[in-house]
Formats: structure tokens, sequence, C-alpha cells
């Protein structure tokens, strides 16, 4: 990776640190991680109740990240998605990936308008997915402000997973 790995590093876990210090995190049961994947800087934020407990964290389930890397610098875009990985799998819920897509997408049509540069037109396993210009001297606020956003729609998440419980379909 050619990009400042150290110096993104820091600035992603500042503001991450931002968000913990607000307790935004432990009220509603997330975690988050600031780390590297597929070469880029990325903070990722879950629920252990959105992965199986043995499960990698991060790696499936639903997780929302914010990231760059080489190719995002040079375009000056700060990505973020949500994504919804491997649903099938998910112990004690009957979820359909593209069910589970499409009702998020409709709950989350009122919030779109908060999200810049924001699509969802992707397949199931990508629920939302947008970018935000990269202001270097920002990028702690840009990223929190990122964060705090995917804080204020988990509980679409949440809903979504109620219904899917045991033999339920959307």
């Amino acid at each position: 990776m050619e990009i400042e790995t150290g110096y993104y590093l820091d600035k992603f876990q500042k503001s991450l640190d931002q968000l913990e210090k607000k307790g935004a995190f432990s009220q509603k049961n997330l975690e988050s991680k600031v780390g590297i994947w597929l070469d880029s800087v990325v903070l990722k934020i879950q629920k252990k109740s959105w992965i199986n407990a043995s499960a990698k964290p991060f790696g499936e389930g639903i997780f929302f990240s914010v990231w760059l890397n080489d190719e995002s610098l040079g375009k000056g875009k700060l990505y973020y998605n949500i994504h919804a990985l491997k649903l099938r799998e998910l112990k004690g819920y009957v979820i359909k990936s593209r069910e589970f897509a499409e009702a998020f997408r409709l709950k989350f049509k009122s919030f779109e308008n908060r999200w810049p540069n924001v699509g969802v037109r992707f397949g199931p396993l990508t629920l939302m997915e947008g970018w935000v210009d990269i202001e270097h001297e920002h990028i702690e606020n840009l990223v929190a402000d990122l964060a705090f956003n995917f804080l204020e729609i988990t509980f679409i998440i949440d809903d979504l997973l109620e219904k899917g419980l045991k033999t339920q379909y959307y």
C-alpha cells in the first residue's frame, strides 16, 4: 500500500476514540475496529448479534465500513458502505438475502438525504454505499460523522433481524 498507512490508521483511530468517548458504541452494543483490509485503511462497526458466535468478526454478517486506499485517495474520496454477508447462515434466523436488502433499502429511504453520494442499487450483499470528498485536515471528523450516521440507523437492521427470527419471512 502506497498511502501513508500509519497516518490514516491514526486518523481513523482518533475518529473511533471520539465516538467511544461519547459512549455511542457501548449504548448500542456495537463493536468497532480500525485496521487494514484488502489494502485499505478501514473502520468497521458491527453488533455481535449480527454474526454467528463462531464467525470471524467483520468477515460476515452485517457490518458498516468507512475506508480509503490508493485508488480512493487518487479520486479524493472516502468511501462507506453496509455489507450483509452470509445472512442465510445466520443461526436462529430465516433470512433471504435479497428480501432483507429490499426491506432495508425501503426503510433506509427516509434517511438517504443524510448520506452524501449514497447509492442502493447493488446486489443483496451491499445494502448501501457512498462516498464523501476527502478533506485531509478534517478526516477524523468525516469518519466520525459517517460512523455517527450509522449509529442512527442501526435500529433498521435490528428490526429486520427481529422479523427474521425463527420461521418468519419478509
